[in-house]
């Protein structure tokens, strides 16, 4: 295979970078393997592969909402699950949907600091230990408090995984694959949602509580996977930098983004290094860092603003009532049965993986702020849709099997609409728009907020819509109204230039090679006066 190096930018092409691809300065220094390198070139291939393992942290949560949307439609789990002498409805429902949340809060105190401790890989493994704790006590689970035990500690373990695996896919990814790779991770949520819908769907038949304890106990089987294989893949360089090991962190480089040919790959790798040395060095002189830096400047707390922004629209755009609480929509159009309701949850999810794979393939393509307000555009105008044929079906008494269908429909673009934005486009702007230092944190506090969020649609959901039905949509309509303005005056962009370059859109000074001597001498100059101090 001939490699070819692209030819150095243009001072037009620096001060104008392609939404397609990385920031020049790094592109010219990539060899080109031609198209499609991530399926032709084998080292390529592997280092995607193992980010797949990576991204496997994402189909645990998909997998739980799924299932306990299907576990709603079997008489046998409702039967399983009866408190003071009545099925799970409204707030006794939402505790259970909210068992996953409560653990992920209890385990974001200090899941990021962890993470930052020992690093991505050891976090993630740990967390799916403490995942197959959880799935062995929910599904052996006797009573409704054993059942919701389970599921707060599936939420603790769950929480170790979802802070380290899309910062580590972030900071491995091959430079012109980043993109792809971060906004890919949480597509696999529709993975595991897609799984369990079949399983359930699979077992609904089966008797006794074996149908559902079967999807319960599959539950560990991604967990299971990931333990297996997640030391084939290499710690995060960023992180093996910050501890001091950048041999390390420059052996793994050379060997995932350059097959171990130095004549080939050594200017890219030695490049990376530099930058990430120099971003690393530069915000350990100027901050001890915590989450108190999020308050430190106006840059930090405009990041602070974006994470909960963004957090808050992938929970709070509606998409709750159908995540955790498809039966009772599915029941508000008079769509009843349990066969009925399986098989439109197991295609939703099919459909919803194949949209989100999709716009995950193509998000290079596309500006950032383009994606989300298109996503926010056509997720309003669906939702009234939605609004206007639930309030005439109900007034007709859900008679007219036409006006269901719309509905349905309706379901369906809209999670065309939500998956354009808020599936896998929001962790890759995280990952963009966070310094390392404040990375692990940040997706901490998003994934905190996301939690916060949770717990209202646990918890209100599903009380609103027994109370006001239709009605109840009108809210959500307003929420996705006020979601697109914000988007549109405060969303900054970030495309086009590498994770260390994007402080430049914040108003902060980019890493250069300039800084990287600075931050050198600096860091020189402060072990010279500790040695002195020491002979003293």
């Amino acid at each position: 295979m001939s490699v070819n190096f692209k030819d150095s930018p243009t001072a037009d092409e620096k001060k104008s970078p392609s939404p397609h691809n990385e920031d020049p300065e790094i592109s010219a220094l990539l060899p080109d393997y031609g198209k499609r390198s991530y399926l032709k070139v084998r080292f390529l291939v592997r280092l995607n592969l193992l980010m797949f393992v990576v991204s496997l942290a994402s189909t645990n949560t998909g997998y739980d909402c799924s299932l306990l949307n299907s576990l709603q439609s079997m008489p046998n789990w409702r039967q399983a699950m009866i408190l003071n002498g009545k099925e799970p409805t409204g707030a006794i429902l939402g505790a259970l949907s909210n068992g996953v949340t409560f653990g992920v809060i209890l385990a974001a105190l200090f899941s990021a600091q962890l993470s930052d401790f020992f690093g991505r890989r050891h976090c993630i493994a740990a967390g799916n230990i403490i995942m197959l704790v959880g799935v062995i006590i929910q599904s052996a689970a006797q009573s409704y408090g054993m059942f919701l035990a389970g599921r707060i500690i599936l939420g603790f373990g769950n929480c170790f995984c979802t802070i380290s695996a899309p910062t580590l896919i972030s900071e491995l990814s091959y430079p012109s694959h980043r993109q792809v790779n971060t906004a890919c991770y949480n597509t696999c949520w529709y993975l595991g949602a897609v799984i369990a819908a079949w399983v359930s769907y699979g077992t609904r038949n089966v008797h006794g509580d074996w149908c559902w304890r079967i999807p319960s106990i599959c539950q560990g089987a991604m967990p299971i996977i990931q333990i297996a294989f997640i030391y084939f893949v290499p710690e995060s360089p960023r992180w093996l930098v910050s501890k001091g090991r950048a041999q390390e962190a420059r052996a793994a480089l050379m060997k995932h983004h350059g097959n171990n040919n130095e004549a080939i790959a050594g200017p890219l790798v030695d490049f990376e290094i530099a930058e990430i040395s120099a971003a690393i060095e530069a915000e350990k002189i100027a901050n001890k860092f915590s989450y108190l830096d999020f308050f430190k400047t106006p840059a930090n707390r405009k990041r602070l603003f974006l994470l909960a922004w963004v957090a808050t629209s992938m929970q709070l755009s509606g998409n709750g009532l159908v995540s955790y609480y498809l039966n009772l929509v599915l029941n508000s159009i008079g769509i009843t049965s349990t066969d009925q309701q399986l098989v439109v949850n197991g295609g939703l999810m099919i459909y919803n993986c194949g949209i989100a794979m999709f716009v995950a393939f193509i998000v290079d393509r596309f500006r950032r702020r383009s994606l989300f307000l298109t996503s926010y555009s056509m997720m309003l105008f669906f939702y009234i849709i939605w609004t206007i044929l639930s309030a005439i079906n109900q007034k007709k008494n859900f008679e007219n099997k036409s006006l269901g269908q719309g509905v349905l429909a309706m379901i369906f673009f809209y999670y065309l609409s939500y998956n354009i934005g808020m599936n896998g486009l929001p962790y890759l702007y995280y990952t963009e728009i966070l310094p390392f230092t404040l990375r692990a944190k940040g997706i901490n506090i998003q994934s905190w907020f996301q939690q916060v969020w949770s717990i209202y649609n646990g918890f209100v959901n599903p009380i609103a819509m027994d109370a006001i039905q239709w009605k109840y949509y009108i809210v959500y309509c307003c929420i996705i109204a006020v979601e697109l303005i914000v988007c549109y005056f405060t969303f900054v962009e970030t495309s086009g230039k590498t994770l260390e370059e994007v402080a430049v859109v914040f108003g902060e000074q980019p890493i250069s090679m300039d800084s990287l001597k600075l931050a050198d001498e600096r860091k020189l100059s402060i072990d010279h006066a500790e040695e002195a101090s020491l002979d003293v």
